[in-house]
């Protein structure tokens, strides 16, 4: 089960084999106070994944949060277009840290894990144009940083170091790694 809205976070493990139901949390993102950026997601992948797995007596549970540190500030989801445009005149030509927490937990056998994964991105040196054009999508407002690595702002981030999927909201290769710690084999979920 996936206790995430994010159809990013579906898509890549759809890609990847998997084949979770979604399960939204109600999780509240705006409760969790914590000022640092991997401490924060994996509080509210915790919250999460924990909100899901109260109601299912045989599941595999996994929840997930995405934030932006970027010049000591963590960044979410912003709350207006003119935050997405100031956000991004901000980070053009710059980079970030892209943070995502992870806990999985299988309710059968009561037992959890939660790690936090980090991948620096670098955004282009676009134009006020391009921004404004971008933000205009709706795209910037639904996602954490107000940016996408697999969507129409794949083409605005000119790099990154670290994992991928992780900046699209789930790494892959930290999941896999937790499962196995779980006593899991990866390939065992797959369904294609």
């Amino acid at each position: 089960m996936l206790a995430s809205a994010s159809p990013a976070r579906l898509t890549t493990l759809r890609s990847a084999g998997l084949s979770p139901e979604v399960v939204v949390s109600g999780v509240d993102e705006d409760s969790v106070e914590v000022t640092e950026p991997a401490d924060y997601t994996l509080k509210l992948a915790q919250l999460k994944a924990v909100a899901v797995a109260a109601s299912e007596k045989r599941a595999i549970v996994i929840g997930c949060d995405s934030v932006l540190a970027f010049d000591g500030q963590i960044l979410g989801k912003p709350k207006s277009d003119q935050e997405a445009i100031e956000r991004w005149r901000q980070m053009r030509g710059r980079a970030g840290v892209l943070h995502t927490g992870h806990c999985v937990i299988d309710t059968h056998r009561e037992v959890w894990l939660a790690r936090s994964a980090a991948t620096q991105v670098r955004f282009a040196h676009v134009s006020d144009e391009e921004i404004e054009a971008y933000v205009a999508t709706g795209e910037p407002a639904a996602v954490a940083g107000a940016f996408t690595l697999d969507g129409l702002g794949g083409a605005f981030v000119s790099g990154v170091t670290g994992d991928p999927h992780n900046v699209v909201g789930i790494s892959l290769p930290l999941l896999r790694l937790m499962f196995e710690e779980l006593g899991f084999v990866w390939t065992e979920f797959w369904t294609r």
